[in-house]
């Protein structure tokens, strides 16, 4: 559940016969469900033992759950004793009523089986670990929950008439959801104990910071579902619950919270609820008098083809309610919009997909803010380095922008003041923009914190996360600022609030498991892939991208050859990029047609055989380290096999690679720095650039 899987426990999962073999046949992840599907449908172990010599151990306890879901039936809410059996071998609240629901033909809610549990006093039991050992008493209550009575002693929540706040994190780490969330919810606790408030953290994450013993006044290791949430603020009736700094996962909990009578401080779940319906935003949107790219909300795949014949290929496609762009796409035509309704998603009324129309060649802009509902903080406007359709937490990005005017970026910070005060958002939000041919137009509102907010609060001296807990808390986002801000840098006198950079220029840059993922395609796309980021912080941006480079280990060289093979749609960039280099020393080796294109715009490059075309080729001249920086651009991932070849090439030889025209002009930027500071990476105290 807190991976986002949709998992309410063993699901039933809907195939025939063959392809149930099959699926348990095969290792992947979901190899369990489908093992719980044969036991479901009455195959022995034996059988199953046959297809995936998973030890019959396993299979047996696997076995036992099945059958307990077999006898469950209406009778069971009324009966305290198997219904505590059925909560201590591990089924949900909302597993529970489904199953019974398909058994009786009835319309249980997982409401209904929490208020039969109260009612009959089934309840979990709270456990202690204990973080010092047995050596001393341990000072901070770090909880964990079980319906399996244990008989230890139970741990007492101490009654207190103290104000405190439950934050809630976002579980497991996972690409789009990493420790930028985790460093969030630990400024949170750290903000919370500032203001004399009891601060509880709830997380299931070992290895983070905010479940360290030290960092909360109470731990609760759970699940981030509702359930567990749910009879933790039974237990602690706390006086504001915090949501927005987990990333999605505790983001979609608001509502069903707010049902139950939990205060979310800050944001609330209406206002989460209208920035994340797509069409009730679009109409807000509208109203405030703001451009947006054309889009359209669907359920079938008909719909899905009517919407991009009227919007026009190629679109961006997504299901609604993710973070990191899982499942999200570019698509060009009816037949790949097609196979991705039928194969990428899950698609019902609650969870539909969306389409936007694909700007091309735009600038993205991401902006975090924080707002009490009448002043306005604009902490960053951060200019992506990719263009748009890259994922923002794979793009580079640059505080503040390198190549957008002044006015754009006032322009930019006048309507996120408007949408946040319109919207009523009371805390962090994030918003991103296209610039496309001089106009701005609204991509994506997240009435939440984040994934650029450590990197921002670092660049500018501003702790954003504090900063808008105490707003979240206490509601007077000056009076936040000026306590947090140690550094002098916000500017109070202008109506829209704004730090005011000194002269350095920050660079934030994605960090990738590619080397250590055989086989992964280097092609950045709208669904993210990194695994983290680094900052790079100079006093001019071709040195700060120099930087961020360096720190990502995409080690740049200061001569040598380049290899450069670009796309159609590219090759006009072919002459301009080329030039840039070959300025900088470098010799340049291409493929044909981006050899073509180079000699047209007057650009002298050797031509060099694809790996299709015979030897000795690109891939050799890889291998034998001849090639020094290597530029590699592509409309998509599945782009054809010489292509991707050469990307794992330069990726298993340790080449610095560049996949759009955008890094490589920011690339020949910081070597032209580079060269000119002596190939020396000079550092200096990130004290000294706020001073």
């Amino acid at each position: 559940c807190s991976l986002e899987t949709d998992l309410i426990g063993f699901n039933p999962i809907k195939c025939d016969g063959e392809e149930l073999v099959r699926e348990i046949r095969r290792s992947h992840a979901d190899r369990m469900l489908y093992v719980f599907e044969g036991l479901r449908r009455g195959m022995s172990v034996d059988a199953i033992f046959d297809l995936c010599r998973i030890d019959r151990w396993f299979l047996y306890q696997l076995e036992e759950l099945a059958l307990v879901e077999k006898e469950m039936d209406i009778a069971l809410l009324s009966d305290a004793t198997r219904l505590r059996e059925v909560k201590a071998d591990g089924f949900s609240d909302e597993m529970i009523a489904q199953v019974i629901n398909k058994k009786e033909g009835l319309t249980l809610s997982e409401n209904d089986i929490y208020n039969a549990r109260e009612k009959m006093a089934v309840q979990l039991e709270y456990n202690e670990v204990d973080t010092c050992a047995a050596e001393f008493k341990a000072l901070t209550p770090y909880l964990y929950s079980t319906t399996n009575i244990t008989k230890l002693p139970q741990p007492k929540i101490a009654e207190s008439t103290d104000k405190k706040v439950l934050v809630i994190g976002g579980g497991p780490n996972r690409i789009g959801q990493g420790i930028e969330f985790d460093y969030c919810c630990v400024h949170a606790a750290f903000a919370l104990e500032d203001m004399g408030v009891k601060s509880i953290m709830y997380n299931c994450n070992p290895e983070t910071v905010s479940t360290d013993y030290d960092t909360s006044d109470i731990l609760y290791f759970e699940p981030i579902d509702f359930e567990h949430v749910r009879n933790v603020i039974d237990i602690e009736k706390p006086d504001g619950v915090i949501v927005h700094f987990g990333g999605q996962t505790p983001l979609k909990l608001a509502k069903k919270l707010t049902a139950i009578g939990a205060n979310i401080s800050g944001t609330t779940a209406k206002v989460i609820d209208l920035a994340e319906d797509r069409e009730l935003f679009s109409a807000f949107i509208n109203d405030l008098g703001l451009k947006q790219p054309e889009n359209g909300t669907v359920i079938a795949k008909d719909e899905a083809i009517a919407v991009a014949s009227r919007i026009g290929y190629p679109v961006l496609v997504r299901p609604s309610f993710v973070l990191g762009g899982r499942g999200m796409k570019t698509v060009y035509s009816d037949d790949e919009l097609r196979q991705y309704m039928d194969e990428a998603v899950s698609v019902s009324h609650d969870s539909p997909v969306l389409i936007d129309k694909f700007l091309d060649n735009a600038i993205e802009l991401d902006v975090d803010a924080i707002c009490d509902g009448t002043d306005v903080y604009i902490g960053s406007v951060m200019q992506h380095i990719e263009e748009a359709g890259i994922h923002s937490g794979d793009s580079a990005c640059s505080l503040p922008p390198v190549s957008i005017s002044d006015k754009l970026q006032e322009e930019v910070k006048e309507q996120t003041a408007t949408i946040a005060l319109g919207l009523g958002v009371v805390g962090l939000m994030n918003i991103q923009y296209a610039i496309h041919k001089g106009e701005i137009y609204l991509i994506e509102v997240n009435p939440r914190a984040s994934r650029t907010v450590p990197f921002v609060s670092k660049a500018t001296g501003v702790p954003l996360a504090k900063v808008a807990t105490r707003v979240m808390v206490q509601g007077d986002l000056k009076e936040a600022l000026k306590f947090y801000d140690k550094f002098n840098v916000v500017n109070f006198d202008k109506k829209i609030m704004e730090p005011n950079l000194k002269s350095h220029v920050a660079v934030k840059e994605a960090v990738f498991p590619f080397n250590k993922l055989p086989g992964s395609d280097l092609i950045l796309g709208p669904e993210m892939k990194s695994t983290g980021e680094v900052m790079g912080i100079s006093d001019n941006f071709g040195m700060s991208f120099a930087k961020s480079q360096f720190a990502s280990k995409n080690n740049i060289p200061l001569e040598g050859k380049l290899f450069i093979s670009l796309t159609e749609s590219d090759k006009e960039h072919a002459g301009e990029v080329g030039k840039m280099f070959t300025d900088l020393g470098f010799e340049i080796v291409a493929t044909s047609g981006t050899h073509s294109a180079l000699e047209a715009a007057g650009v002298t490059s050797t031509k060099v055989l694809k790996i299709s075309e015979g030897r000795p080729n690109i891939d050799d001249m890889i291998r034998n380290e001849e090639i020094a920086i290597a530029i590699n651009t592509s409309d998509n991932a599945g782009s054809k096999t010489d292509a991707r070849t050469i990307r794992q090439s330069v990726l298993s030889n340790s080449v610095a690679y560049f996949t759009t025209i955008s890094a490589a002009k920011a690339t020949a930027l910081a070597i032209q720095e580079l060269k000119a500071a002596g190939g020396e990476l000079v550092p200096k105290a990130l004290q000294d650039y706020l001073a």
